[in-house]
C-alpha cells in the first residue's frame, strides 16, 4: 500500500491567518506541501520565497476565475467568446506555476454561458485544453481537469469523472489528467469505493472534503477510513489536497490525519 501524502489548500485551511502567513502555519502543522487556486494577487517571487522559507512544495494553482456572482466565477475555458482572454490567462497561470515549481495547473472548465449550447461550449472547452497542453509541453507542468457537482456548480461543463477522463484521454498528450475530488464525486455520483477503484489508476491529483457541508474528514457522511484505504490500495502516490472548511479551527481539526489514515 502507498503512503498517503496530504497538502494544505491555503484558500480553505489556516484562514485564521492572513494569506501570506498561512505558509508558515501549514509548515508548523506538519504539512510539506500546499496548493491554492489564486496566486495572482501576489508576485510569484514573493510566493516562491514563502515556499522556500518554510520548506514547502507547491502542488497546484488554478487558471484565473472571475468574481463570485459573475458568469466567469468558475472559469472561462468553455466560453466560445473569450478565447483570447483564456489563452492570455492560461499563459499567466503557466508562468506562475513554473516560477513556483508547481506540479500542476488546474484548467478550470467554467459554467456553460447563457445562450450557448452544451455541445458548443464543450467543443470549445476541449479545443482550449488541447491548446493549453501544447503550451505546457516541455515545461514540467501538467494540467488537471476536474468535474464539479451540480448542486454547488449548476451548469459546470464537466459533470462526471468519466467526462473528465475522456477529455484527458482525447488530448493524447501525456500532460493532461484528472483531478478526482472526493467531495464532488460523492455528491453527484456516489458509490465512491467503486469510483475510486476505476478512476485512481489514471488520476493525477486528489482533493478531499467530507460532504454534505465540506468540512474535514470524519465530520460528514463518508467513511474516510475506507476512502483512505482505497486510495492507498490503488497505488496512488501523488498528493491529496485538503480542500475543506475546518469546522472549528484548522489545527484543532487535524486529528483525522492520525485517526483515519491507514
Amino acid at each position: 500500500m502507498s503512503a498517503l501524502r496530504f497538502d494544505a489548500n491555503l484558500k480553505w485551511l489556516f484562514t485564521e491567518h492572513d494569506f501570506l502567513d498561512r505558509f508558515a502555519a501549514a509548515a508548523a502543522a506538519g504539512f510539506d506541501a500546499v496548493e491554492y487556486p489564486d496566486p495572482y494577487p501576489h508576485p510569484a517571487a514573493e510566493l516562491r520565497k514563502r515556499l522556500e522559507d518554510n520548506g514547502l512544495h507547491q502542488v497546484l494553482v488554478n487558471t484565473p476565475m472571475g468574481e463570485q456572482g459573475t458568469r466567469e466565477q468558475q472559469g472561462i475555458t468553455c466560453f466560445p467568446d473569450l478565447v483570447p482572454r483564456f489563452k492570455s490567462e492560461f499563459l499567466t497561470a503557466l508562468d506562475y506555476a513554473a516560477t513556483l515549481g508547481a506540479d500542476f495547473v488546474h484548467v478550470v472548465g467554467g459554467m456553460i454561458p447563457p445562450g450557448t449550447s452544451r455541445d458548443r461550449a464543450f467543443a470549445r472547452y476541449v479545443a482550449n485544453v488541447v491548446w493549453a497542453s501544447e503550451q505546457a509541453a516541455g515545461t514540467g507542468v501538467r494540467l488537471l481537469l476536474e468535474a464539479q457537482n451540480k448542486r454547488d456548480a449548476p451548469g459546470f461543463i464537466l459533470e462526471t469523472q468519466a467526462q473528465a477522463r475522456a477529455v484527458a484521454e482525447a488530448c493524447d498528450a501525456g500532460n493532461v489528467g484528472v483531478l478526482v475530488d472526493v467531495y464532488h464525486a460523492q455528491i453527484d455520483e456516489g458509490d465512491l469505493t467503486e469510483l475510486l477503484g476505476r478512476e485512481l489508476p489514471g488520476a493525477f491529483h486528489i482533493q478531499i472534503a467530507d460532504p454534505p457541508r465540506r468540512h474535514e474528514p470524519g465530520t460528514g457522511e463518508l467513511n474516510f477510513r475506507t476512502v483512505f484505504e482505497a486510495i492507498a490500495a490503488s497505488g496512488y502516490e501523488g498528493w491529496i489536497g485538503c480542500e475543506y472548511a475546518p469546522l472549528a479551527g484548522t489545527v484543532d481539526g487535524l486529528g483525522w490525519r492520525g485517526e483515519l489514515t491507514p
